[in-house]
């Protein structure tokens, strides 16, 4: 009678357990996994160069794809796995999900999605759209906590960014998620305020060109704008192309991801741009 306790009792833990790690959705189509094993074998034998190296080839392995933006707003909040079709910080969190994953001894459809929902939500763990790393600054710091980046910061030329975030509490009825249950509002009005209170630094645009020798091809790059409420408005993968320091993103303006044609000096001076936040992948 005990062994029979005892053997329901294992598998009540296990039905508890497996419900608590199912508890998100996860939305794909097998198109995107398709498009993985693709990855992959692009990759062979590419996996065994350093971080930095595997950062820019699977950035390279998305040029030409389509531009879609909103893929993420999905209710209720899960996993959104698409590789058709990315916007630019979808690019840099699938970019940065499958390095991981190519350079991990298992290196499986499954093991990115773990990857990918380990660096888009703020624990790791979906529970809502709250938990989504929304911010690019808050996005860079939660990431660097996790251990799968470093901010790169280098004094005097870095300088103190002032943030001070509330675009999405201000605009409730831009986000779906928000529009539709207005208890998160609170939430993210908190969250905004926490991320501003932060120390953050960022290189201002003017003095980028002679501090090239702090980027690196792979890092991660943010584009702090003036606009209020917000941090950072656009993302990509810096890239130096024989001695040109530019960037591979998914642009809007082109519809697609590409290696920019301009220096990144120059398109912060065209997007008007006021700087730069840089994040580099850890091995």
């Amino acid at each position: 009678m005990k062994t029979i306790k005892s053997i329901l009792f294992i598998i009540t833990l296990f039905i508890i357990s497996s419900a608590s790690a199912q508890s998100y959705k996860t939305y794909s189509e097998p198109r995107d996994r398709e498009i993985f094993e693709s990855y992959i074998k692009f990759m062979k034998g590419k996996e065994r160069h350093p971080i930095d190296k595997v950062v820019v080839e699977s950035a390279k392995f998305f040029l030409s794809v389509p531009y879609v933006a909103h893929t993420l707003e999905i209710e209720p909040e899960g996993l959104v796995i698409n590789l058709r079709g990315l916007d630019c910080t979808t690019f840099v969190e699938t970019v940065l999900a499958l390095s991981k994953t190519i350079k991990s001894s298992d290196p499986t459809f499954e093991k990115f999605c773990d990857n990918l929902k380990f660096i888009r939500y703020r624990e790791g763990e979906i529970t809502g759209f709250h938990d989504r790393l929304h911010y690019t600054t808050d996005w860079m710091y939660e990431n660097e906590r996790k251990g799968l980046l470093q901010r790169v910061i280098h004094t005097p030329e870095w300088e103190p960014l002032k943030v001070d975030l509330s675009v999405m509490s201000s605009n409730p009825d831009k986000y779906k998620q928000l529009a539709s249950n207005e208890t998160l509002i609170p939430f993210i009005k908190d969250k905004e305020k926490e991320i501003s209170s932060r120390e953050h630094h960022y290189l201002p645009a003017e003095k980028i060109e002679k501090n090239k020798t702090h980027f690196r091809s792979g890092d991660i790059v943010g584009f702090t704008t003036k606009i209020k409420g917000m941090d950072v408005s656009h993302m990509g993968i810096i890239f130096n192309e024989g001695g040109r320091l530019t960037f591979i993103h998914a642009s809007l303006s082109h519809k697609k991801v590409l290696v920019n044609r301009e220096p990144l000096s120059v398109y912060l001076k065209n997007t008007k741009g006021t700087g730069v936040v840089l994040a580099r992948v850890s091995e």
